[in-house]
């Protein structure tokens, strides 16, 4: 993409409304605009960004053997009445009438309709295990919005369901979605911690919440420092086996790390001293089991091996797609601008013409740009005519991984600049040397050498 194309409309000063950095940088780098109080609008960049985050959580997903759908964003509230919930989820729900007088609501989770779905077309053991997610808007009326992406009212929401005949096999169930969603976490270059936490609305014996430590997270966390130490990294996982599924589930939870709702103080101070940390932690995801909570109310049954109908062992497995952005953000930036990790990068590389209107310095850029393109992989190329330090800034505060930087005097010898974001180290190479190594850097970030 040329920048001089593109619709990039970033802003030099720090908007009022802003409180942290995320929803500034965000608003600054024109990746959202708000059309109403926590709704936003997703500009090209912000775009880019959350479809590549939603990639990363298709692919995990359909490695762990979820098959993906799609539900609608309202739902008939007599699901919901049925089940029990619409007069106990509170004012958070966005409760409305159609035309003809129905009660319906826009869908702040959706497990009365898949378990209505299930119901309506699964009856025997046979057709077990199973498990249905889609990615889908969300709403919730939350009383004070704020911090952009990370506390809306309508955000992207992956949610998960799981239909199994036995609570041992819920459980597994369970622990594939954990193993999938730390491989998720560490493709985008987060550490996202499985915490301990309380089911809430949704209900549920085991839960685990997953959180990004930041200073702007919404949640006080009680950890073991040991769990900082654990990655999951590249290892090949047989998602059939429940040995290896329940053997990860226990090296990433075994050492303390609980929210503020279920910390237990005793139990933290067990924990050598020197390892006990109090931090705050932004949520991006968790998993439930809740057993047959939705099943006995909706009458989602189906006939076991012994001929008897019974209800299904359910769980329900979240991510938040469009908060994932955020957190992302909160937990790599500077105080130039963001720095996206090169999983969900909205470009990979940036290419900066100090010289435009420079024959010989617009043929190499074009000549980068060709390079980079037929690789596969995707240049942003800043060739509008402005100031040097104007374009370094624009390219800082998007926060691509790499940039090449290309001016008549390196390339009298030949050479142009390769500068790391994170690091801010630059060395001067051929250009035919630079795109070999940008083609290098995402080829083993792809077979996870990178993460």
């Amino acid at each position: 993409m040329r920048l001089s194309r593109y619709f990039l409309p970033v802003l030099k000063e720090n908007p009022s409304e802003a409180q942290i950095v995320s929803h500034r940088y965000m608003l600054r780098a024109g990746m959202i605009k708000q059309s109403a109080a926590g709704i936003y609008s997703w500009l090209p960049l912000g775009f880019k960004v959350l479809k590549k985050i939603e990639t990363i959580v298709h692919e995990e997903q359909m490695r762990a053997g979820h098959i993906p759908m799609l539900m609608p964003t309202l739902q008939s509230a007599d699901l919901w009445k049925e089940s029990g919930r619409y007069d106990d989820y509170g004012q958070e729900m966005l409760r409305i009438s159609d035309r003809h007088g129905r009660d319906m609501l826009y869908g702040p989770t959706n497990e009365e309709l898949i378990t209505d779905i299930f119901r309506s077309h699964i009856g025997s053991y046979k057709d077990l295990p199973l498990t249905l997610y889609h990615i889908q808007w969300k709403f919730r009326d939350e009383i004070r919005p704020r911090f952009g992406v990370m506390r809306g009212r309508e955000f992207y929401m992956k949610d998960g369901y799981n239909f199994d005949l036995t609570k041992e096999d819920a459980l597994h169930a369970y622990n594939r979605h954990l193993v999938s969603y730390l491989r998720s976490y560490e493709r985008m270059g987060l550490q996202a911690i499985p915490m301990r936490a309380d089911g809430g609305p949704i209900g549920g014996d085991y839960t685990h919440e997953f959180l990004v430590l930041a200073e702007t997270g919404e949640s006080e966390v009680f950890y073991d420092s040991a769990v900082t130490d654990l990655t999951f990294g590249d290892r090949a996982i047989d998602y059939d086996s429940v040995e290896q599924c329940q053997g990860v589930l226990e090296e990433f939870t075994s050492k303390y790390a609980r929210t503020d709702e279920t910390h237990d103080e005793a139990l933290f101070n067990e924990v050598p001293e020197e390892r006990r940390r109090v931090a705050r932690g932004i949520e991006v995801g968790q998993i439930f089991y809740f057993g047959t909570k939705y099943s006995e109310a909706l009458g989602a049954n189906v006939q076991g091996p012994d001929g008897k109908q019974s209800p299904v062992h359910m769980g329900s497995h979240g991510i938040g797609v469009s908060r994932l952005l955020g957190a992302i953000i909160e937990a790599s930036h500077d105080e130039k601008g963001i720095i996206w990790p090169e999983g969900v990068t909205p470009f990979h590389c940036g290419i900066v013409n100090l010289k435009q209107g420079d024959a010989e310095a617009d043929a190499a850029c074009e000549s980068l740009y060709e390079a980079l393109t037929a690789a596969g992989l995707e240049p942003l190329y800043d060739d509008r005519k402005e100031r040097a330090g104007g374009k370094f800034a624009t390219m800082d505060l998007i926060g691509l991984p790499w940039r090449i930087t290309v001016g008549p005097r390196g390339l009298k010898n030949g050479v142009v600049e390769l500068t790391c974001r994170r690091s801010g180290e630059s060395e001067e190479l051929s250009p035919e040397a630079a795109v070999q190594k940008i083609v290098e850097i995402y080829a083993n970030h792809q077979t996870g050498r990178g993460f």
